[in-house]
């Protein structure tokens, strides 16, 4: 038996129980991992709510990412052994499986080697973040040297792997947030700018920054009213990757600014590249030598114990974190 974490109807924080479980053996294409830390996320807090891209199955699990130990192999499964130090990638359905328990069974494709150099806490805070901003920023947007880009929400853990990746290409990137108190961290962060959009005007200090070329490729997670503005923030044939919808409220196609300027406004999410192979496999491959070269370094704002979950969630939803919030198992 081992200690999981479920919720038998939606709603905040405290609908989350502890439960005992059997996870028995993997089948076959899965593993069965000792969990050492947990990586939580947006998605967890939506699914929680019933407000994500897909409705939970009551009672259901949490849980996309983490790091630990393989204990068992299912059949068919190459290049993983027992004992190998791993981290488990968002590349799954909560519905199927999830990772917010001390022992998870979880599919081979979704297992990948620990990162040289990093901790369990550390491997927890790569793959989502990562995975999501090398699909809008490198995949898909093929964003290149002295390009700008503008990244809202900015002090979450995917906006700051977005400022490491542009800026490990050359890019100008362009840290949103909505106040100057996180304005000093996220420059110590490695953004090149920072503009608080409730305190100056967004549009006017992208075109200051980029000489009134306006920015490329914005990466927002946020929607809502803000993408008009975002809209005429860009420059001719940009790109606005909406791959959130934290603001909840309605989005308007900003339709003028699409025709002036030519824009594509596209949604996106990270199974895009999880769900591909060969996409797969080269975000892994730039994410490694990324991490490698010391140009993404993970960033880990706090973390809790595992009896703690629930408290880490409310901690979440106060958005008060610069980084990745991680639950560490004992």
């Amino acid at each position: 038996m081992t200690k999981a974490i479920r919720f038998h109807d939606t709603g905040g924080p405290d609908v989350l129980r502890f439960e005992d479980a059997e996870v028995g053996a993997p089948g076959e294409g899965e593993v069965r991992v000792r969990v050492e830390a947990i990586g939580l996320n947006r998605a967890e807090v939506m699914f929680r709510y019933g407000q994500y891209l897909e409705d939970p199955k009551l009672p259901a699990g949490l849980g996309y990412e983490g790091a630990g130990v393989v204990e068992a192999v299912g059949a068919g499964v190459d290049g993983i052994a027992e004992g190998d130090a791993v981290s488990v990638m968002p590349a799954f359905s909560m519905n199927d499986y999830n990772f917010y328990a001390e022992q998870a069974i979880v599919p081979a494709h979704a297992v990948t080697p620990r990162p040289k150099g990093l901790d369990a806490v550390q491997a927890s805070a790569v793959w989502m973040p990562y995975l999501t901003a090398y699909g809008a920023l490198i995949d898909i947007g093929k964003l290149s040297a002295g390009e700008a880009i503008i990244i809202p929400a900015a002090s979450s853990s995917v906006g700051l792997a977005a400022i490491q990746i542009a800026n490990s290409v050359g890019a100008i990137s362009i840290a949103a947030t909505r106040t100057s108190a996180k304005a000093d961290r996220l420059r110590e962060a490695g953004a090149a700018h920072v503009i608080a959009t409730e305190e100056q005007d967004l549009v006017a200090e992208v075109m200051k920054i980029t000489d009134g070329a306006g920015a490329r490729l914005t990466f927002d997670p946020v929607a809502g009213p803000m993408v008009e503005t975002l809209a005429n923030a860009m420059g001719q044939g940009g790109i606005i990757f909406q791959y959130g919808a934290l603001s909840g409220d309605a989005t308007p196609f900003p339709l003028f600014a699409a025709l002036g300027k030519g824009l594509s406004v596209r949604g996106y999410t990270l199974f895009e590249v999880v769900g591909d192979a060969g996409r797969m496999e080269r975000a892994k491959a730039f994410i490694y030598k990324g991490i490698e070269a010391g140009d993404l370094v993970p960033t880990v704002d706090r973390t809790f114990d595992f009896a703690d979950m629930v408290e880490a969630h409310r901690y979440m939803e106060s958005n008060q974190q610069l980084g990745k919030i991680v639950v560490t198992v004992p």
